[in-house]
């Protein structure tokens, strides 16, 4: 008893860390005052600020659509990509599991520096380099979405249909997919939230005039932090906690949604 009540205080003060900096965070993009210490009422106005500025605008509007875009395309290789390791023989799967899980290991900067240096003798860098290494740490994240997905289905589904008289291209698009749908959507939200997280590696490979939200709030940091920026950040913590919210719910087994 003593150790679960011990326990529950301690998840809740670590839930207090952590969680503690996001509400004053978002308690400050409604303060009234520029002040952080005083409360200078209600007010909307850094909203209106924010949305006022095409500089964070235009760069809001880039990061949404390399997301979108990279998520996508993503999202296309990791599915072809997670079919290939499912018909793997058992070795050659461990081998490439091994490889799939260095990126989600390695360090951001290693990742940033080494693709600055291999894109920037291909083209200058840009929107399309920044794109390229999206892509790039994006499709890890998709394969093991969809991979558990792959293994927990019948294959002899896409088999019956087969010996029914279904092309293999049918058998997969009415058969294999409506299964691998939640792994596919769960892989593109995954996506989706680790571009407009990214920093480190977009700091590396972008390009002059190219700025994502990650990129504009660090130069901004430099002059000094302006209350439009805790609206800012208050936007894209709850598009971010949308997204997740969507990720869990995708991500549980039919029986799981069924006992819950």
């Amino acid at each position: 008893m003593i150790k679960r009540v011990l326990g529950k205080i301690y998840i809740g003060l670590i839930l207090l860390f952590l969680y503690t900096p996001i509400v004053v965070l978002i308690v400050l993009s409604f303060n009234g005052s520029k002040s952080r210490v005083k409360w200078g009422g209600f007010s909307l106005k850094w909203y209106r600020t924010l949305f006022d500025n095409s500089a964070i605008m235009k760069a809001f509007g880039t990061t949404i659509g390399l997301a979108l875009l990279a998520a996508a395309i993503a999202s296309a290789i990791g599915l072809m990509a997670s079919i290939g390791i499912y018909a793997m023989k058992k070795r050659d799967y461990k081998i490439m599991m091994f490889f799939t899980n260095i990126p989600l290991l390695n360090a951001d900067i290693v990742t940033g520096i080494a693709l600055m240096l291999w894109l920037v003798r291909i083209f200058p860098l840009g929107f399309m380099s920044v794109l390229i290494s999206h892509i790039t740490f994006n499709i890890p994240y998709v394969i093991l979405c969809i991979l558990p997905k792959l293994e927990t289905m019948d294959i002899r589904q896409f088999e019956a249909a087969r010996d029914l008289g279904a092309t293999s291209s049918y058998a997969f698009t009415k058969v294999i997919m409506p299964d691998l749908a939640p792994g596919i959507l769960a892989g593109f939200f995954m996506a989706v939230t680790m571009s407009m997280d990214d920093f480190v590696i977009t700091y590396f490979t972008k390009g002059a005039g190219v700025n994502t939200l990650s990129t504009l709030i660090y130069g901004e940091l430099k002059k000094g932090i302006k209350p439009e920026m805790y609206a800012l950040s208050t936007v894209l913590f709850l598009l971010v906690l949308i997204i997740l919210i969507i990720i869990n719910i995708l991500s549980k087994n039919p029986s799981e949604k069924a006992s819950a």
